[in-house]
């Protein structure tokens, strides 16, 4: 059987979708959220801190390690095989403990490796939450730095550029549904960018705590068997030296409030994501946006006109789907019974899901605006059509305010409420107006199509992410 008709067959029973329908479009974030990949990052906690000990000459059963060795200490995670993951859950089925099945693992490669190391300092003073907080911490810093956030700002660029090429598109605006003053297409979708923008900001400045202390936060075992070390600095150190922020005061588990502000900034994000689906699924249904139809494909099984949006109704989902499982995780995790209960462990599983999600609905929302054009002729059509002038009375309205015309906003309600409005009805009132012939003539020049206010300059100076801008 070749390796891709495996995955197909893999694919086909799968449970979830993430690792089913979509797995080619997640196969990224097994190098994160697998079970492989657990062990993996536990297997470098593992021999960092190893290191560390043999680094700190208080330490004397650990004797310095000679470079060539630490290089091949530290291949036993960068160079971490299947057949070592394997072999790690073969302990496990014994132990029934992941983390101990790791830890005899190390104990075995050491043997093999002949290095003549004390294999008892491994795991020293540890307890499993030690190696398994520091795992999750530099699983999630590296998935967003090397896959979540370079996605969203692919997204925000996506947005930008499609922004400045339509940021003098004049559009009828909608306010409650109804027809409201006009704005630009491009001005409607800058607003999206700079809004995900801030939030990408906050995700990229986001903190990863990690603690390493022992079975309940104060260094007991550490401090009982080397009283003579300085476990609070070696700690910070160890910590710090894997790019983590160090977390002093803890109970067993490392407490989970930054995961738990992760998580909160990524729904905010998805929200903003979703908002913005949810107004291009229903700017394709008004006919401001059309989609370019892909060879081949059934927009449906008996209608054979239709194109349907559903780039971005999948996209809805999925955010739906991510949403949700960060919202209980964020109000999860952070809950621990006194000094430790296991109901977080097997929650933290499903970060893996809910980001998988994230990323299926990002990968959607790619293709959907990769398949849009603006149709200018629909929306011209909406905005110059007889029963779109009502769209001018603000300015109308507003202008007469500044002449010191009485009642003007009252004058205006009483000539567009309830009421078809045409050019000849906005015209005859303009012309009924007290003003001189260059106020009136202001009002004259006034449409639907160049009453956009500063809708381009907006866009042309405050639109993040652009390529090049």
């Amino acid at each position: 059987m070749s390796s891709r008709q495996a995955d197909t067959d893999a694919a086909l029973m799968a449970v979830s979708p993430v690792d089913g329908r979509y797995r080619s479009q997640t196969r990224a974030l097994e190098r994160y959220f697998s079970e492989f990949a657990l062990i993996r990052y536990r297997v470098r906690v593992e021999i960092e801190w190893y290191l560390s000990l043999a680094k700190n000459e208080a330490i004397d059963v650990v004797p310095a390690i000679e470079v060539e060795t630490e290089r091949r200490l530290r291949a036993l995670y960068t160079d971490f095989s299947l057949a070592d993951a394997q072999r790690v859950k073969a302990l496990e089925a014994t132990t029934n403990h992941d983390v101990k099945a790791v830890e005899y693992f190390l104990k075995a490669r050491f043997q093999e490796l002949g290095l003549g190391l004390s294999i008892e300092m491994l795991h020293f003073a540890c307890t499993s939450e030690d190696i398994n907080n520091l795992a999750y911490a530099l699983i999630l810093k590296d998935f967003v730095k090397q896959e979540l956030a370079p996605r969203v700002r692919a997204t925000i660029t996506a947005i930008a550029e499609l922004a400045h090429r339509h940021r003098g598109t004049a559009m009828l605006s909608r306010t409650h549904g109804q027809a409201a003053s006009p704005t630009t297409v491009g001005k409607e979708l800058a607003v999206f960018a700079a809004r995900l923008e801030r939030q990408l900001h906050q995700l990229e400045r986001q903190e990863y705590l990690g603690k390493l202390n022992g079975a309940v936060g104060n260094f007991n075992a550490h401090q009982f068997a080397y009283p003579e070390v300085d476990w609070i600095g070696h700690s910070r150190q160890f910590v710090e030296g894997l790019g983590l922020v160090w977390n002093p005061l803890t109970t067993q588990i490392e407490s989970h409030d930054f995961i738990a502000e992760l998580f909160d900034v990524t729904v905010r994000i998805n929200t903003i994501l979703l908002d913005f689906a949810r107004d291009m699924w229903g700017y394709i249904a008004l006919g401001y946006f059309t989609q370019r139809p892909r060879p081949g494909e059934v927009g449906s099984s008996t209608m054979p006109h239709k194109v349907n949006p559903i780039d971005f109704e999948n996209c809805e989902g999925n955010l739906g789907l991510a949403t949700a499982l960060f919202q209980h995780l964020a109000t999860k995790l952070p809950v621990s019974r006194w000094q430790r209960d296991l109901s977080d462990s097997t929650a933290m599983r499903a970060i893996g899901a809910g980001f998988g999600h994230v990323i299926i609905a990002l990968g959607s929302l790619g293709r959907g605006l990769n398949v849009v054009e603006v149709n200018q002729h629909r929306i011209a059509a909406d905005l110059g059509g007889e029963q779109s002038w009502e769209v001018v009375a603000e300015a109308i309205q507003t202008l007469m305010r500044r002449y010191g015309l009485p009642r003007p906003y009252e004058a205006l309600k009483e000539l567009t409420r309830g009421r078809p409005m045409t050019r000849e009805v906005i015209a005859e009132f303009i012309s009924a107006l007290p003003l001189d012939e260059s106020a009136k003539g202001a009002l004259r020049g006034l449409t639907p199509q160049n009453y956009v206010g500063l809708a381009a300059e907006l866009v042309e100076r405050f639109t993040p992410g652009r390529k090049g801008g």
